[in-house]
């Protein structure tokens, strides 16, 4: 079954996206490393958060970084959880990981964290988006 496509200024396009790079983080197979499974949550965190600013009609720098772009949404006057705050911490996926030799191997626990930090911003910006968030 494949992804139903929307515009790519519709927020919800960029949640199908955030979704698509979170399964890819979750689905470990022998041969895949820990580092690309990480990048994956780490775009599932950016992907979204980017719908957020969508959201919002704030534009956005085509970056990384994921403590300056939640720094965005909370200069847009939307409060930021605590618990996806913790998605600053998956902005070193997005390039150092990825390649040999550049840091230390990602452990097992760092790839739990990943995931549920990016499973937690999902969750947040699917909230905001469809106005569950009680904004």
């Amino acid at each position: 079954m494949s992804a139903e496509y929307r515009a790519p200024d519709d927020p919800r396009e960029w949640l199908n996206r955030a979704k698509s790079n979170l399964l890819q983080a979750q689905a470990r197979q022998e041969g895949v490393y820990l580092e690309d499974l990480c990048f994956n949550a780490q775009q599932a965190a950016e992907k979204a958060i980017k719908a957020v600013l969508i959201h919002l009609n704030v534009e956005y720098p085509y970056i990384h970084d994921l403590a300056a772009l939640l720094t965005l949404v909370g200069r847009a006057g939307l409060g930021v959880p605590e618990a996806v705050k913790e998605a600053a911490r998956l902005t070193r996926y997005a390039v150092t990981t990825r390649y040999p030799g550049v840091a230390e191997p990602v452990t097992e626990e760092e790839y739990t964290q990943a995931v549920a930090i990016a499973r937690e911003v999902l969750q947040w910006a699917e909230e905001v988006i469809s106005g569950r968030s009680g904004l």
